[in-house]
């Protein structure tokens, strides 16, 4: 069964993991209301060593990741006509944080990409250069059936039609950017589902590549597939899955400028203070302490990998967490 799920935009807290959970209220800048009460965290001693090293891969309760977005207010309109009109995704309701702050839900699959309005915060944005450019998410790829289809779909929504190249593998290539300025890799091949439903692959440049695939294999828990070639962006791939979602990291230079705020990645879960613990347990960095979501019923921990990208990891409910503590 398909999970929807609230995204909230990022609340930049420069919160210590080894510090204790602080006892409180924080007020988004969206002004979400979120209760981080320490009674939400695992107390010390309750769970043991191999639960405290384990990944998080038996806690994924959805069938991918899902992304989301931000840029700047402005944008919101040509954002949208860029992800329903040109890339064809899915329109779902969309959800209202607060009187003034709107998540705009799009389906891939069946995931998601959240559009959310707004550069809050103290997070990095630097998109300049595209897929080459710096660190972080940099391009999300998506999949189609027919090339010209999606040339037809991006000339009505009122942008210009994507220049697709062959593929030595018989696939045709694009690439493109959306309204503010993340690139967006479009693959034409006769065996995909249209409106992009096969997933999404998320490109991640790192600084360290043994330091990002640790984390995302031995902390997050996702599949770490085999190295990939992508010769039309002159690079390899190292692909982690999750369902129908991958990311793909690679490196292309040293030193290069960050991006940690204009896109993350969400996982649904079922047991977020196991995550948070485990994080601490790593001295992985906290974005947003573990918190309840005023009004939702929502439990989530926002973590940051080694290069600064939101890792969110949200429990739908309160109910009792299912991790056995130690005796």
């Amino acid at each position: 069964m398909r999970t929807i799920l609230l995204g909230v935009a990022t609340l930049a807290l420069a919160a210590s993991c080894a510090a204790a959970q602080d006892a409180g209220v924080v007020t988004t800048p969206e002004g979400a209301v979120l209760d981080t009460d320490p009674d939400l965290a695992y107390k010390p001693g309750e769970l043991t060593e191999a639960q405290l090293e384990a990944d998080n891969s038996a806690l994924f309760t959805a069938e991918g990741m899902n992304v989301f977005r931000r840029f700047p207010r402005d944008l919101t309109q040509q954002m949208v006509a860029f992800y329903t009109q040109a890339l064809a995704l899915r329109s779902l309701s969309p959800i209202q944080l607060t009187s003034t702050q709107q998540m705009i839900l799009t389906g891939v699959g069946s995931m998601q990409i959240k559009l959310s309005a707004g550069q809050q915060g103290d997070r990095l944005y630097n998109l300049e250069g595209g897929y080459r450019g710096g660190t972080g998410i940099r391009f999300l790829m998506l999949h189609y059936p027919d090339a010209d289809v999606v040339r037809e779909r991006f000339v009505e929504a009122g942008f210009d039609a994507p220049e697709f190249v062959q593929r030595a593998d018989g696939a045709k290539q694009a690439l493109v950017s959306d309204p503010a300025g993340l690139d967006i890799i479009l693959i034409a091949t006769p065996d995909a589902q249209d409106n992009a439903d096969d997933g999404v692959n998320v490109g991640i440049q790192v600084s360290n590549l043994a330091e990002s695939r640790a984390f995302y294999r031995d902390f997050v828990g996702l599949e770490e597939l085999p190295k990939m070639d992508a010769p039309l962006l002159g690079t390899e791939f190292y692909p982690y899955a999750l369902g129908e979602t991958t990311l793909l990291l690679y490196k292309l230079g040293e030193d290069l400028p960050a991006d940690s705020g204009s896109s993350g990645i969400q996982y649904v879960v079922s047991d977020a203070a196991l995550v948070d613990a485990r994080g601490k347990h790593r001295g992985i960095t906290v974005e947003t302490p573990l918190n309840r979501l005023t009004g939702f019923g929502l439990t989530t921990v926002w973590l940051n990998d080694p290069d600064g990208v939101t890792n969110y990891f949200a429990q739908t409910s309160a109910a009792t967490p299912p991790a056995t503590p130690a005796d």
